[in-house]
């Protein structure tokens, strides 16, 4: 096959768009439903809600902070049977997690093992992904990722019907099968073939100039921030609402009506995010804020019309900045760094999401109610958005003619770095 210059915006890229669709639903739908199980394991091995809150946040601090593993592991061996082998390690989680006697099993199985698949899956495939597309990453990310939304809208009531029927066992032996469908997604991936870049260099040398890149370092403290935040709602609302006297169902329903917005979010800011000049940033910057805004005021509201506006509203913003947070990426590393860089990435902000659900967990113990937990899951996100205003070309003024960052070459990472000589030539 003919090595390619530049990404070809197509072709084979909308099958891997296709099945990062599939894998971002069985991974972080899984992840945003899992507040459904979040009452039945308070119940069952009674034990505090910070304690609980370890579950989710483990799974998802292990997804991310593993990512680096499974980015080293796809440049060496390729997308495809690394992801296939994360569908596998995710299912046995799930499986091993439904015989679980004590809150430490499901750290294990769940947090540990699931997460270890997770790991190996999601990174990859974006990597894969951004590979494929250029001038339309950021409808084509938007689209991968509307798995998501739809997963969510439909996992969060299926999963308190499966508990319903089939108690939490049962109903973990039948997400497990679920996430075995990760390995057919895996089987999809074919990354492109382009022309190889010399100034690149190797893993060593990569990670070197990203330690060394101002703006990439900025951008991952401003995710780890929005990550110790963004998944509250979906582990700490249902408890919420029952808090406020709501029925499960009820409360499982509410997810869902996020879970639709959020959907048409993705889609709407992956479709503004190539429409609109300027650069990406400035978007992201805007869903940010409106999340954090959101998340800040779920307190204050008491009345269900209240509620489910705001649900709404995070479920779009929330949404929105997803595809956009992984296309701004690309355009400060740029494509051929993009395997290391997103994986070293989701390393770094894997500590927000460790401590971000504990922390909310314990300021309910502590408080009594979820009241300091939004608030607190709000303030990180605007904070988060702050960092953004100090990425570069974030102020620059709107050309006429085709000035967006993506086909920029971003100048810090053109800056040579001094490298040790050995060990770079075998890179």
């Amino acid at each position: 096959m003919a090595r390619r210059t530049e990404p070809p915006d197509g072709g084979w890229g909308w099958v891997v768009v296709l099945s990062a669709f599939f894998q971002s639903a069985l991974v972080f739908g899984v992840l945003r439903s899992f507040g459904v199980f979040f009452v039945e394991f308070v119940a069952a091995f009674e034990e505090q809600a910070a304690r609980v809150s370890w579950i989710a946040s483990i799974g998802i601090a292990v997804q991310q902070f593993g990512s680096p593993v499974g980015s080293a592991l796809s440049t060496k061996f390729g997308p495809r049977p690394v992801v296939m082998t994360g569908g596998i390690l995710a299912a046995l989680g799930m499986l091993l997690a439904s015989f679980a006697t004590s809150l430490t099993h499901l750290y294990l199985s769940i947090g540990l093992l699931s997460g270890s698949g997770w790991a190996l899956t999601f990174a990859p495939t974006l990597a894969c992904l951004s590979c494929y597309f250029s001038r339309r990453r950021s409808l084509a990310t938007g689209l991968a990722l509307t798995g998501v939304g739809l997963s969510s809208f439909a996992f969060a009531p299926f999963f308190q019907w499966l508990l319903s029927h089939y108690a939490w066992r049962g109903s973990l032996l039948l997400v497990s099968a679920l996430s075995l469908h990760l390995v057919a997604c895996g089987a999809l991936l074919r990354p492109p073939s382009l022309a190889e870049d010399p100034a690149v260099g190797g893993p060593r040398a990569q990670l070197t100039s990203l330690l060394h890149h101002g703006p990439f370092l900025r951008y991952t403290v401003a995710l780890t921030l929005i990550n110790t935040g963004y998944f509250i709602p979906y582990l700490h609302l249902v408890a919420h609402l029952q808090d406020l006297d709501w029925d499960p169902l009820p409360a499982a329903f509410l997810l869902s009506v996020a879970a639709i917005s959020d959907l048409v979010g993705r889609v709407v800011s992956g479709w503004l995010g190539d429409a609109v000049p300027g650069p990406v940033t400035q978007l992201l910057m805007l869903w940010t804020t409106l999340t954090g805004v959101s998340l800040a005021l779920f307190p204050v509201a008491q009345a269900p019309t209240a509620l489910v506006a705001l649900a709404v509203a995070y479920g779009f913003t929330s949404g929105a900045l997803a595809p956009l947070a992984f296309s701004v990426l690309p355009e400060l590393i740029g494509t051929r760094r993009i395997y290391c860089g997103l994986g070293l990435l989701q390393m770094i902000e894997s500590i927000g999401g460790l401590l971000g659900p504990p922390l909310s967990g314990y300021l309910r113990d502590v408080t009594g109610n979820y009241t300091a937990s939004f608030v607190v899951a709000g303030a990180c996100l605007l904070s988060g958005s702050g960092i953004l205003l100090t990425l570069p070309h974030f102020f620059s003024c709107f050309s006429a003619t085709t000035s967006r960052p993506q086909d920029l070459v971003t100048e810090a990472l053109d800056t040579k770095v001094p490298l040790p000589k050995e060990g770079l030539e075998e890179d």
